[in-house]
């Protein structure tokens, strides 16, 4: 679907797109803080935002910031709206996790074309014809067209390694094969004509093809590339780096592990490539909740990735330089490097709240004073080897005080909830 903003607030820093319900957040295993906002930078700030100021026609929400009631969900509710105007939709036969874009060219010339990935073809839940990852030319966003589908193997089912690079005019994405496949990478050519990319590769990557390092644990799932375009960066049961200086011959040239003994999942590079913003998952128990001798392993890593840039020696090991994590989010899902005003900041996303997503302990994560839904936070990197959380992106569903009005409303749900997934920022500079 394309959607138009109407309204947008202009004493806003930055605008956080979520293709999710809400969002959520709190500090390394803090209760839940209230801050006003601050003009001063290093002003905390963990509470509820300001609502939205809706337009004309729209359709605001009725309950909580962030609220879908379940007299509404159990009604044939059709969704709230607030400065989104509906331009167009292109029917398909359902959606992957992510969706990216390519712009090019000006007036006449201009083509816009958004890509998006669907589910392995082993995953049918419904019958379906075309396979792979769609693309839509949406030069004239009130006239969407489907124009091609891309269907080697890591365009499959891409999870949520989808990823164009601008510098180069490429999309790649990793096997993602129903949220982990063996390690392969696809890699597609769109410029000159979006409409119709051209396969420049596909490569499988555990086996050590076009002469790169050979290791089992090399499998998709997410997935991002070096802003140079050089290196595209990948997680399976480690982390791994692949060259892409020869886009047709791809290959394995590093791979580690998480030194503070966390799960794999999403990241960000910096614009030079020396510095990776790497994701640590984890979830912390409801005891862990109250011992602060329980090390939190979910959180952000930053690791320096100078050898890897630089392609120096073998197997080249990024250190790690710090790290930051909390127990209030778990699931760690991605991380987007971007300055505010110059100032260097990272955008972090957990994909599920206090001690996971489980429904038996949200009352007790509640009672805690936690929020057991995911959030996203900002955190300030100006000094790169301490790192700090200083605002959760909080919604009032968010709030814990509130547990008792949102708790009615996901009577049979488990997952995904009032929280973020996946989130996207407007410019990252």
């Amino acid at each position: 679907m394309i959607y138009r903003g109407r309204y947008v607030n202009r004493a806003t820093a930055l605008v956080i797109a979520l293709s999710c319900v809400a969002l959520s957040a709190i500090g390394a295993g803090t209760l839940l803080e209230k801050k006003k906002p601050s003009i001063a930078d290093e002003e905390l700030f963990f509470a509820p935002v300001s609502k939205a100021v809706c337009g004309p026609g729209d359709k605001p929400e009725s309950g909580l910031q962030g609220q879908v009631p379940i007299a509404l969900r159990q009604t044939a509710f059709q969704g709230f709206s607030c400065n989104l105007q509906l331009l167009a939709q292109v029917k398909g036969e359902g959606a992957g996790w992510q969706t990216t874009e390519w712009r090019e060219g000006k007036g006449k010339n201009k083509k816009v074309c958004a890509y998006h990935g669907t589910a392995h073809p082993t995953n049918n839940t419904l019958p379906r014809n075309n396979y792979g990852v769609r693309v839509i030319d949406i030069t004239d966003p009130t006239k969407p067209v489907n124009t091609a589908y891309l269907t080697t193997t890591a365009m499959l089912d891409p999870w949520e390694s989808l990823k164009i690079n601008e510098r180069r005019r490429v999309i790649a994405a990793d096997n993602g094969a129903n949220g982990g496949g063996p390690g392969y990478i696809d890699i597609y050519d769109v410029s000159g004509d979006c409409r119709n990319p051209q396969l420049l590769a596909s490569s499988g990557l555990q086996a050590g093809e076009n002469g790169g390092l050979a290791d089992p644990s090399i499998q998709g799932h997410e997935g991002n590339w070096a802003p140079d375009g050089l290196t595209y960066y990948g997680r399976g049961r480690n982390y791994y780096a692949v060259d892409t200086s020869d886009l047709t011959k791809p290959k394995v040239l590093s791979v580690w592990t998480n030194p503070i003994g966390g799960g794999y999942h999403g990241l960000s590079v910096s614009d030079d490539g020396t510095r990776g913003y790497f994701i640590s998952t984890g979830t912390a128990s409801i005891a862990s909740l109250t011992d602060p001798t329980i090390p939190a392993t979910n959180g952000l890593l930053i690791f320096d990735l100078t050898k890897i840039q630089n392609r120096t020696g073998v197997n080249p090991q990024p250190p790690l330089i710090s790290s930051i994590t909390w127990k209030d989010g778990a699931g760690a899902q991605h991380s987007i490097n971007v300055k505010i005003k110059g100032k260097p900041y990272v955008i972090f996303v957990d994909e599920a709240g206090t001690n996971g997503n489980g429904v038996a302990t949200r009352q007790a994560v509640c009672d805690l004073g936690y929020n057991p839904y995911p959030i996203a936070r900002i955190i300030d990197i100006s000094d790169e080897t301490k790192p700090k959380v200083i605002s959760k992106l909080l919604l009032e569903v968010h709030d814990p005080a509130n547990c008792a009005k949102v708790t009615p409303d996901l009577v049979g749900l488990s997952s995904f909830l009032y929280g973020a997934h996946y989130c996207s920022v407007d410019n990252i500079h």
